[in-house]
Order: structure tokens, then sequence, then C-alpha cells
């Protein structure tokens, strides 16, 4: 056989010297380095999941709900806002969601903004849909300008706008009169990631209110995080009906398995224990700010299942110092910053213990 390399295929010339998206995935003793949900289903839920499974698998000759609409429909119903499923979408992960919006929204001579540092993947994805993307920066405090969204909206008339709320790495949630200015002003749709909502310090709010009075505004959410279900692959949205209507000219038919639409649904109808563990990573993780804060470090506020800390003249050493004493966090985000995912309390004591050792402030 004749070995060939990447350079050696016909690939498109756009793709060509870039990397794929990738966190790193390292056997160590504590892993808090991609915003995972710290808590496994409970023995209760696992054995729910299970008989979902097996109910479903006698039938796995035959092709799933092309459309999904039970699924679609219990998650409606876990986010209220007066949803039904005419209004919301899923697919496999919030990335084919986003994936999906600009193949649909985006593409060749089309743009998409968004205000950075945000969420790594609405450039990647916008890249490998032919879909160009404008960098508006965020403020110092990684909140947006409004003012500065606006003028970059007026003089660049995106097709798409990513608004992250909760921001992802830096975990800042967005006043919803920004998202409603921000709204106001676009002339096409946008997009708020709201990937980590149910994270959210208590009283910030979802764009999810604003829905009925902007048609444009498309919220997606994930499965991933707050219910546990990283493994399952479910992300979803929320949107005017004529919006899900146009992601269906895109999606590819039978998309989410039954496997996916069992697991996703039971997965639901424990939303009130999963999300128990959710308002205990909320209370760990204002404890892990107030301790970093309190041993010297800067650390942006955050509404998310993770918090951004610095800031470090050489991040890099520090990162690797932190995996040397068995701790995997993420070097990501802005210069001299990394991000630690909340995790167990047992996990948290070992990071807290190997970021004084490492930083020398033990």
């Amino acid at each position: 056989m004749n070995e060939i390399g990447l350079d050696d295929l016909p690939i498109r010339d756009d793709l060509r010297g870039r990397s794929p998206y990738g966190a790193p995935q390292l056997d160590v003793p504590v892993a808090l380095n991609t915003n995972e949900n710290p808590y496994p289903p409970s023995p209760r839920l696992a054995e729910a999941l299970g008989r979902a499974v097996a109910a479903v698998a006698g039938g796995l000759n035959r092709y799933p709900d092309r459309d999904a609409v039970r699924l679609r429909a219990g998650l409606a119903d876990y986010l209220g806002h007066g949803l039904d499923a005419r209004r919301v979408w899923a697919a496999n992960g919030s990335n084919e969601v986003l994936q999906q919006i600009l193949q649909t929204f985006g593409g060749p001579g089309r743009t998409a903004m968004g205000f950075e540092p945000s969420y790594s993947m609405h450039p990647i994805i916008s890249h490998v849909t032919g879909t160009t993307w404008l960098p508006v920066p965020r403020t110092r405090d990684f909140g947006i300008d409004v003012e500065a969204a606006r003028i970059a909206i007026a003089v660049h008339q995106p097709h798409v706008v990513f608004l992250t709320s909760p921001n992802n790495p830096t975990g800042t949630a967005l006043p919803l009169e920004t998202v409603e200015a921000i709204a106001a002003t676009a002339p096409g749709v946008v997009v708020v990631d709201e990937a980590y909502a149910e994270f959210r310090r208590e009283g910030t709010p979802s764009a999810l209110s604003l829905l009925p009075t902007h048609p444009r505004l498309i919220v997606t959410r994930t499965m991933s995080k707050a219910f546990a279900m990283a493994g399952t692959r479910v992300g979803y949205l929320a949107a005017h009906p004529a919006v899900v209507d146009a992601l269906q000219l895109v999606r590819l038919p039978y998309h989410l398995s039954a496997v996916t639409q069992a697991v996703a649904g039971t997965a639901l109808e424990f939303a009130d224990e999963l999300l128990g563990a959710v308002k205990q990573l909320r209370a760990d993780r204002d404890a892990l700010v107030d301790w970093l804060r309190a041993n010297g470090f800067r650390v942006a506020d955050s509404d998310a299942n993770f918090v951004l800390f610095g800031e470090f003249a050489d991040r890099t050493a520090v990162w690797q110092g932190m995996l040397d004493h068995g701790v995997l966090i993420r070097e990501v985000g802005p210069p001299g910053w990394l991000r630690v995912t909340v995790g167990t309390p047992e996990e948290l004591a070992r990071f807290r213990t190997a970021l004084l050792a490492v930083t020398g402030r033990g």
C-alpha cells in the first residue's frame, strides 16, 4: 500500500494547514478540563436508561422518528416559556445544532460575527461551512460593549451573530438588555448559545424570554452539562417555528438515533434529580471563586460550571505543573489565563493543593 499524508489528498484549499478541534484526553486522576458534569447518572437513572434502550432495541431494524417529535415535546416542556415541539429542534450535540444553523443561514458569501474570547467552535464551524468569521473583542471584564456591537453590526451586516451566555471560556453571562439590543440591530439571525444556562446564578435571565418578540432569535442548549449526558450527544434549540422549518432543509435524514432519543427522553424524566446536582455545583463554583480570589488570583465572574482564573506570566508552565500533579485543567482563553471545571469536592481539593504547590503559594 502506498503511504500518503494529509497534504497528498485533494482536500479543500481552505482546510490545509488547519488542526481539528480537541481538548486533551489524558488518563489522569483528576480531569477538570472539558466542563463535564462530574456526577454520573444515579443507579436509579442508569436502570431507567437501560430499560429505555431495551424497549427500542427490538425495533432497531427500522429507522427512528425522523423529526424526534416526542423528544422535542419533552424538551419544550422542560424549557417552559410557552414553547411546544414546533418551536424546538434537536440534534447530535449542540455543535451539530450550530452547524445546521450555519448551513442554513451562513455559507459561502455570508458572514458570522462573534464576540471574543468565546466558544472556539463558533469560528471553526463557520469556517468549515464556508462562512466568513468576523471577530469583535469583548471588554476587559469579558462583557460586550453594546454600542461597539451596534457599530460592528452596522458596518459588516452579518448574516449570523453569536452571543454566548454564559460565555465559554470566561463564564460571563450577558444582561438581557444586551441581547435584546443586539437582536433589534442585527439584520440576520442572532444565536444565543446557552449551553451552561442551568448553572447561572440566581436572578440571571435567559434569552428564552425574548423569543416571542424577536422571531429571528435562536437559543441553543445542550444536555451534556446540567443533565450529565455528555456521552449521549444531544443538543437542542428554541426558536420561531419558521426557523425550525428552515433547519430541516439541511438536516440529514434520521439524524437522531432511536437509542439517542430514548436516552434523552428518559433523562428529561429525571430532570429534578439531575438539577439537584447542578445546585451543588453552583455552590461549589462560588466557593472556588472566593478561594481563588482569597489566594491572590484574578477570577472572572462565572455563571457556568467552570472558572477562568489567572493571570500567569507563563500559563503553559502552570498547566504542565498541574498535570505533573495529576490534575488536568484547560489552557484556553486570553493569554495568561487558565480554566478549571468544577468537579467533586475531592477533585477540587486536589486542584487547590496542586495549584498552591505549582504557584508557590502553599
